[in-house]
């Protein structure tokens, strides 16, 4: 649950570039390595404490994805795409380079020493960081709620539907693009630095393009453009792939992803809209209320009353018209005169007819 926590967290970042500001990213695992290396660096290297590494990996996640989305800012689509997969390939390469090793480790990555429960809680080691785990996500997902309400999520909102019209409504469409890339990017390595406590180890072939690949995944399966969906999306890109290899096993070890590639082809047949687009429709089908069935054709009945009481009125016919028609001593009344327009038309024979239809299938 708690890897459930921080893959949560990840796609939550993601999903904010992807689905709520229309960029698509294929190299989110290099900020999760930014995060992750950020907190092994500063925990090995410079003794900080464990909680402070948490901002420390936002910060700088932020300001690598800032800086990156200044050159993507002329991509968009396929385009912007091949930019970010370029990123997620060479991210591990870098971790490797030698120059960088006395901090990185290497290809043999660095060790952490996990954080320990302090003990007025009562908790062991996986009990502690499953709760801050489970914290850090609720904070960053009320922070998410609030940036997607107020004015900069109607703004990131308004360039995902029409960029222009975004720009000839005064939204400067290249910085909102720019920092939402960095908050995507420190929303990715929040969780990835509290992926290397949980574990305890980094290592740049920890971080490749399949971890981007399963991001993307989460994002699509638990909803686009949907908060709560990144919370369904951990638990998928963590559970699902653990069921197909079970089910591979029953035929053949080799089959384990063509078994996760048809569960994902199904679960995104049977619910476009990923996982949180389902409830909704669900709730919304149980919440509406039921018609009760018409008896009649109702327009029929309009038609054939109006027809009936306009014949009445013509001829004169019924008791109220013999009565009023004739010569007297100072009027003269011929038929029965009934106001057919303006407010008054409501007190005639036709207005009446109406009415009492309406009120018989209503």
């Amino acid at each position: 649950m708690t890897q459930v926590a921080i893959y949560a967290i990840a796609i939550l970042g993601l999903n904010l570039l992807t689905g709520y500001n229309g960029q698509f990213s294929l190299g989110h695992s290099a900020f999760f390595a930014v995060g992750a290396y950020t907190a092994a660096i500063a925990m090995n290297h410079f003794g900080l404490p464990y909680l402070l590494t948490l901002p420390l990996a936002a910060v700088i996640s932020f300001l690598v994805g800032f800086a990156f989305g200044f050159p993507a800012l002329r991509l968009e689509g396929l385009y912007l795409a091949l930019a970010t997969f370029m990123l997620a390939i060479a991210a591990p390469q870098l971790l490797k380079f030698s120059l960088f090793e006395p901090l990185t480790g290497g290809a043999q990555g660095l060790v952490l020493m996990r954080p320990e429960a302090p003990a007025f809680t009562g908790l062991d080691d996986d009990q502690w960081l499953y709760f801050i785990s489970v914290i850090v996500m609720l904070a960053l997902f009320w922070l998410s709620g609030n940036l997607i309400r107020y004015r900069i999520g109607r703004a990131i909102m308004a360039i995902r539907d029409n960029p222009l019209v975004a720009s000839a409504l005064g939204i400067n469409t290249p910085l909102y693009k720019t920092v939402m890339f960095g908050i995507s990017a420190a929303y990715t390595g929040v969780a990835g630095a509290l992926s290397a406590m949980v574990v305890g180890f980094v290592a740049p072939d920890s971080f490749n393009f399949l971890l981007s690949v399963a991001l993307l995944v989460g994002v699509v399966v638990g909803g686009i453009a949907s908060m709560r969906g990144a919370i369904f999306g951990g638990f998928f890109i963590l559970y699902i792939p653990t069921v197909a290899e079970s089910f591979a096993d029953v035929f053949s070890k080799g089959l384990s992803w063509a078994a996760y590639g048809v569960l994902l082809l199904a679960v995104i047949y049977v619910m476009p809209s990923g996982i949180s687009g389902l409830i909704d429709a669900v709730i919304r089908r149980i919440a509406q209320p039921k018609q009760a069935p018409r008896r009649t054709d109702c327009a029929s009945c309009i038609r054939a009353t109006l027809a009936a009481t306009v014949l009445l009125a013509a001829t004169g016919a019924g008791p109220a018209a013999a009565e009023s028609q004739g010569i007297t001593e100072d009027t003269i009344k011929i038929g029965n005169i009934v106001p057919y327009s303006g407010s008054a038309s409501a007190y005639g024979n036709i207005g009446e007819a109406l009415k009492a239809c309406f009120a018989m299938f209503n």
